[in-house]
């Protein structure tokens, strides 16, 4: 009872100690895909935490599709984010999970064909799903969320 109880008020301080925490926020400085003016931040850090627009795979500076389909697209798709980390001073390993979503599901084995080749095990947790309608018409849109120091 007694070790439950100790347990319980280290939870407590836990929980207590972060009401007064304000978290640090940093927006990245410019754009590096997507052109000046858009209506969103490309990278943003919330104290240890990642946050990654979603990218489509757009010409850098361009707001229009590479040709080539799910291939074409999801490679530049994955290009975008690494210019975007690495602009930041980030890499892929510095990425815990990612959400990937496809106009046609059923290409889900060809986008996971270019996907492997960006990282290396332990890969990313991910989540897939068929979306109705991703902007410009793209193919693939990939979100990913990374942590600022990486593990072992």
């Amino acid at each position: 009872m007694l070790l439950r109880s100790i347990k319980a008020a280290c939870l407590l301080m836990i929980v207590v100690s972060q009401w007064g925490h304000a978290a640090e926020i940093s927006h990245a400085p410019e754009a590096v895909v997507y052109p000046a003016g858009a209506p969103f931040t490309e990278l943003v850090v919330v104290d240890e935490t990642i946050y990654l627009a979603g990218m489509i795979g757009v010409k850098p500076g361009f707001m229009e599709l590479v040709p080539g389909g799910i291939k074409a697209e999801s490679k530049q798709v994955l290009d975008n984010i690494k210019q975007v980390l690495e602009a930041n001073g980030f890499g892929m390993a510095n990425l815990v999970k990612c959400t990937a979503m496809l106009a046609d599901i059923s290409q889900w084995s060809a986008f996971n064909a270019i996907y492997k080749t960006y990282f290396t095990s332990p890969y990313p947790v991910r989540s897939a799903l068929g979306a109705n309608g991703l902007a410009l018409g793209a193919a693939v849109e990939l979100e990913c969320i990374g942590a600022v120091k990486q593990g072992p």
